[in-house]
């Protein structure tokens, strides 16, 4: 049951953009499979899925099989080591936990964002320059976005 439960979410990933546990956990009980919240978190946990930008800036899970290697590893690092994200004008501050900053920095580098202008890491704390306030605010959001897929 929970292997055709897992062959039937890398399916449903793979057809439609699914961006959220919650949509997974509506595709999967309009397919029939009764499932609830925590058994959704667990099999996104089981199959690594991880959270890839699409075109129109949104996010959506992908395998990490389908991901590049560089992008796991750095996404592993930034999503233990990001504790807190505000921003003020065009800046994002990211709070980290203690030394871990520069390898999260490198991951938000990595992630390639268009409205990213740069990045500066402390040991604790990233500065990220972004175009615009707009900007900033949606570069939050994404990297919320980001943290939001570990759980």
């Amino acid at each position: 049951m929970k292997k055709d439960r897992h062959t039937l979410i890398l399916t449903l990933i793979d057809k439609f953009n699914i961006s959220t546990q919650e949509e997974l956990l509506a595709k999967l009980l309009e397919c029939g499979v009764d499932v609830t919240q925590a058994t959704v978190s667990r099999d996104i946990k089981e199959l690594r899925l991880v959270k890839q930008p699409v075109s129109n800036g949104q996010y959506k899970y992908s395998t990490a099989a389908g991901s590049d290697e560089k992008y796991m590893k750095y996404y592993s690092i930034f999503a233990e080591s990001v504790t807190l994200t505000d921003y003020a004008q065009n800046i994002c501050m990211l709070k980290c936990h203690p030394g871990t900053a520069p390898a999260a920095c490198a991951a938000i580098d990595a992630l390639g964002m268009p409205e990213v202008l740069g990045t500066l890491a402390g040991d604790d704390t990233i500065f990220i320059l972004c175009r615009s306030e707009r900007a900033a605010q949606n570069t939050k959001r994404e990297i919320d976005t980001l943290l939001n897929s570990k759980d």
